[in-house]
């Protein structure tokens, strides 16, 4: 059974950056998807960005939502089995709880296209 766990979220002022992991266990990232996501208070969960691998592992490709591109970099430490959601140039808008997702299918930028989330890391950003 997959368990994420992310960490890296906290207070930082806009234009800041932080970077959020996501630690899994009970799986490799040999093949799959995985994404993050995000939810305001009050707002509905939101796609931010997904990452999908081919079956050898070698190939990846990485989907970001319109207002992260530029800012938000997803990336994968393979020995680590860990995801990493480097976040630059902060806006106060981009305050949430972000989630980990994993066993990813279909489009990824959809909450149903995943079996398994973490518990989630807040990310407040102050203008």
């Amino acid at each position: 059974q997959v368990q994420l766990v992310e960490s890296g979220g906290g207070l930082v002022q806009a234009g800041g950056s932080l970077r959020l992991s996501c630690a899994a266990s009970g799986r490799t990232f040999g093949s799959g998807a995985m994404g993050w996501f995000r939810q305001a208070p009050g707002k509905e969960r939101e796609f931010v960005a997904a990452m999908s691998w081919s079956v050898s592992g070698i190939y990846s490709r990485t989907y970001y939502t319109d207002s992260v591109k530029g800012r938000f970099t997803m990336s994968r430490d393979d020995a680590k089995n860990t995801l990493y959601l480097q976040m630059n140039s902060l806006r106060p808008e981009d305050s949430a709880v972000y989630y980990c997702a994993a066993e990813g299918t279909g489009t990824l930028k959809h909450g149903d296209d995943y079996k398994t989330w973490g518990q989630g890391t807040q990310v407040t950003v102050s203008s």
